[in-house]
């Protein structure tokens, strides 16, 4: 009797060998502070995915573990370590701050874990160090940088003043700037990361009179420059060019009319016209009663991303290498239109000019106005050596 139970409950085992019973993935991310807004939407929209896909990812059961980083590196590191070790977890995403990302990228590809970063794309992992088991879904840190210092040089403006974070992710934007502007820089600004009151660097940039600003202010730290900007009586005195989210929804509804005509840049716009945006942002208003950001768009892409994947497999998510060809072949449908991934596993896409303007219901929202970079991927993919 007891060898009939052990044939059986072998057989029971060799049946549910073959793919598993639900996916898991590990969300770290920053959802308190000052810069919550920015976790939040990543968060609703990588949920509002799985919800719409009835809570599954790829037909297996979704387990979305969310924790708060609190942005800061030694939280995230025992939040990993968690949902490495203890959760078993077969993604890990969510991460909004590139020293986030940096501080956690070793234990997770150490665990033969998939990393999919939704939001920050740190230049040090898209070259000699990219990895089979590292992805970036959203964009590569100084791309967006790199379509603000190609528009103001096909401007033809000289006098710029560069504004960003002492943090990983404010070094690579200024890489990526000045990698596309021509001229030389009026100055190079750095404050703390987290930082909200710019009295002193609004004095020393209206000192500077320079003809266009480019500040990297990702979440709270932007809501309030600009406000202050305004304020201040600058934006009458200079050009200001932020990346997508340094105008986004977030920032708009903070800030309001005084947002109308600022420049931005970016590889997503709410106007883009195909089925998957247009269900993504009707989808999305409808749930949370607001508009999405660029975050939101990269969070929603995320989860549709993993959900391609996990089908293409056939749940058989415990074959690392079949599953890292599928999310490779990112057979889903974007909300940014075509997507596709480099040789380093980061977006290969296009950057776009945008303008905040009023939409047909006098909302203000982002327009579209021309392409700055097309199907750009990234200045190290070439140094990326991956099999």
């Amino acid at each position: 009797m007891k060898k009939t139970l052990v044939i059986i409950a072998a057989a029971a085992w060799s049946l549910s060998a073959g793919a598993a019973d639900k996916v898991k993935v590990g969300f770290i991310s920053t959802l308190s502070g000052p810069n919550a807004a920015v976790a939040v939407d990543i968060r609703d929209a990588f949920n509002l995915a799985i919800k719409l896909n009835g809570g599954k990812l790829g037909g297996l059961p979704a387990e979305v573990l969310v924790g708060d980083d609190q942005m800061k590196p030694e939280n995230a590191k025992q939040l990993a370590e968690r949902y490495l070790r203890l959760e078993k977890v077969d993604f890990i995403t969510g991460t909004v701050f590139s020293n986030i990302v940096v501080a956690i990228a070793p234990d997770v590809i150490a665990s033969k874990t998939f990393f999919i970063a939704p939001n920050a794309g740190p230049a040090s992992y898209s070259g000699a160090q990219c990895n089979p088991f590292f992805f970036v879904s959203s964009w590569p840190s100084e791309a967006y940088s790199e379509a603000a210092g190609q528009y103001v040089t096909a401007k033809g403006i000289k006098k710029v003043l560069f504004l960003a974070p002492n943090y990983v992710g404010g070094t690579d934007a200024a890489t990526g700037f000045k990698r596309y502007y021509k001229d030389k820089l009026v100055d190079e600004m750095y404050t703390k990361l987290g930082q909200l009151d710019y009295a002193a660097e609004l004095s020393q940039i209206r000192a500077a009179k320079p003809e266009a600003l480019y500040v990297f202010l990702p979440g709270g730290m932007g809501v309030n420059f600009i406000k202050q900007f305004v304020a201040a009586g600058m934006s009458t005195e200079m050009q200001l060019i932020v990346p997508l989210w340094g105008a986004d929804q977030d920032i708009i509804r903070a800030v309001g009319d005084p947002m109308l005509g600022l420049f931005s840049v970016g590889h997503w716009t709410i106007d883009m016209d195909n089925p998957a945006n247009k269900k993504f942002v009707a989808e999305f208003q409808k749930a949370y009663n607001r508009l999405p950001t660029g975050y939101a768009a990269s969070g929603y892409d995320t989860a549709m991303l993993m959900d391609a994947a996990v089908r293409k497999v056939k749940g058989k998510i415990e074959d690392k290498e079949a599953l890292r060809a599928a999310i490779k072949a990112a057979e889903f449908k974007s909300v940014r239109g075509e997507f596709k991934f480099g040789p380093n596993q980061y977006p290969v896409q296009n950057y776009y000019l945008q303008l905040v303007g009023k939409g047909a219901d006098g909302r203000l929202v982002h327009k579209t106005i021309g392409t700055v970079l097309q199907n750009r991927a990234d200045a190290y993919s070439q140094d990326c050596k991956m099999k």
